[in-house]
């Protein structure tokens, strides 16, 4: 399990503020938020490059800096940053790098290149940029950890790679004792994956919680603009249209709509994008 409680990291100007969640294992999470939001922040956070303010992080019951190297054999990382040595061959850097990780299986890294079609004895400098983080994705399967962190690799991948990709870290959870934490700026993906989500805004967690919860707890509302607004506090956010209004809605069990109104579960991109809305307007 990965937990936050009450976290604090300043960062420059940048701060994360008042961030828990608590991630439980066998779950895919999805990490979301627009650029600047501070998912970065918070994957460095996990992985012990920041330190934190105050507050307490937990993985899988450990802490940093005491167990910083039992931490680190239980996590697998596809980062936008070039983790490898660009002189050195694809080989050659699995080998100087597994060597720091106790259940690096070098057969398993070399299965694993050669089904992601990438050339062992190539230069990591010469790949491309969706190469490379195809390059770091078998290298962090064959260290056989608990925990994926995942930054934003999907973006750089081909479609044909990108379902394997996807199908790959849904094995690496079915036995509901693996965790894949995924920044990603494609929320379709994780509309269909996501068994949690975090969705992080300016350093503040707007949403934690699993995917269950927040289709429960929010809806789409669509229709004329008076009978949505009748729907007063409950309207989180609102986007008026010429062919009519839509709004982001806090949804119970016992809430009944006006005939007249469609009413939908939204997509995590719809939630951000009518969350949003309703921010800006806060702050102009």
């Amino acid at each position: 399990m990965i937990v936050m409680e009450d976290v604090e990291r300043h960062q420059g100007s940048f701060q994360m503020k008042n961030i828990s969640f608590s991630i439980p294992d066998g779950y895919i999470c999805g990490l979301v938020g627009r650029n600047g939001a501070g998912k970065t922040t918070l994957m460095h956070l996990l992985l012990g490059l920041y330190r934190i303010g105050q507050g307490k992080l937990e993985i899988d019951g450990m802490h940093y800096p005491e167990q910083e190297k039992e931490i680190h054999d239980e996590i697998g990382t596809v980062l936008v940053e070039e983790l490898f040595e660009g002189a050195y061959s694809l080989w050659e850097n699995g080998m100087l790098y597994g060597a720091y990780y106790s259940k690096f299986k070098a057969k398993d890294y070399e299965d694993l290149l050669q089904e992601f079609q990438l050339e062992k004895k190539e230069k990591f400098r010469k790949l491309s940029k969706g190469q490379k983080l195809k390059c770091q994705f078998a290298f962090a399967l064959a260290c056989h950890p608990k925990y994926l962190f995942l930054d934003e690799p999907t973006a750089n991948f081909d479609p044909q790679f990108r379902a394997a990709f996807l199908k790959k870290i849904q094995e690496f959870v079915m036995d509901g004792e693996h965790t894949v934490l995924l920044a990603t700026h494609m929320t379709e993906d994780l509309d269909r994956l996501a068994d949690y989500l975090i969705y992080l805004q300016e350093g503040q967690i707007l949403y934690a919680g699993d995917m269950e919860s927040f289709r429960e707890k929010y809806r789409i509302v669509a229709g004329e603009n008076y009978k949505i607004k009748l729907l007063g506090d409950s309207v989180l956010g609102i986007e008026q249209r010429q062919m009519g209004t839509r709004a982001l809605v806090r949804h119970h069990k016992f809430r009944e709509y006006d005939r007249e109104l469609t009413v939908t579960y939204p997509s995590i991109e719809e939630f951000m994008y009518l969350y949003e809305r309703k921010s800006r307007r806060i702050r102009t």
